[in-house]
């Protein structure tokens, strides 16, 4: 059985999990802005000691590897790093989206699908939409089916009322992280537009495909591996006080 510790970083929150293969023995995670770099190194101390195991007992450690907030991601990866390079460790990267399409696809409940009342009327023409903010006008989005596999590629778009119709048009399509909090003004009206308030990428979630991953052996080059950024950063100009 694999012992593996989850890094997820790539949003607001900063979360660590601790995994016995699809088992979770324990979560430390933080909604508070800014403060990835602070707190994560003490989540997974805390987290690790907890369980009664030391760092060298893990098996890999996985990471969310985007796309999402271009400085979270790299302390995430930067971390996952710097462990699996002390401990002699394999690294798994976790697609962002696809982890929380995992977490979204676990809190819809049936009840929800027959309130929705519509023209669907098999819980398997249910899809699942995370979203992550990608600032301005964008959101960070993909589509997934119910056993959490890709139907639409990740994308960075802006949504307006034609968005996601070549979906929503045959399935109930269920939108969820802070991305689509602010697409629903737009999309929420649609009768097969369901959306999950309050939903957060965790590392809760990235348990299942990081246990699929090592299982195949799916590692990463800890000399190579970059996360997906999607977009490329922009700096902002600095606030100074007195200048304009």
């Amino acid at each position: 059985m694999a012992l593996i510790l989850c890094i997820e970083t790539a949003t607001e929150v900063c979360s660590v999990a601790l995994f016995r293969d699809e088992t979770l023995l324990g979560i430390k995670e933080s909604s508070e802005r800014n403060v990835h770099s602070s707190m994560l190194t003490t989540f997974i101390g805390e987290l690790v000691k907890s369980s009664a195991a030391g760092l060298g007992d893990l098996d890999v450690i996985a990471v969310s590897m985007g796309p999402g907030s271009f400085t979270g991601l790299r302390i995430g990866v930067a971390v996952s790093k710097g462990l699996c390079y002390a401990l002699g460790k394999p690294m798994i990267a976790v697609p962002t989206l696809q982890a929380m399409a995992v977490g979204i696809n676990l809190k819809f409940q049936i009840s929800d699908f027959k309130a929705v009342g519509n023209n669907i009327n098999q819980k398997s023409n249910i899809l699942f939409c995370p979203m992550i903010d990608a600032r301005r006008m964008e959101v960070y989005s993909a589509v997934y089916d119910q056993d959490d596999q890709e139907v639409r590629e990740v994308r960075a778009e802006i949504i307006d009322a034609f968005s996601f119709q070549e979906f929503l048009a045959d399935h109930l399509v269920v939108f969820g992280g802070e991305g689509a909090s602010k697409c629903k003004s737009t999309l929420g009206n649609h009768p097969n537009a369901l959306f999950i308030d309050d939903f957060k990428a965790s590392a809760r979630f990235m348990g299942p495909l990081a246990v699929n991953k090592f299982r195949g052996q799916e590692y990463e080059s800890l000399a190579y591996f970059e996360p997906f950024y999607l977009k490329d950063f922009v700096a902002g100009k600095p606030r100074v006080k007195g200048l304009h």
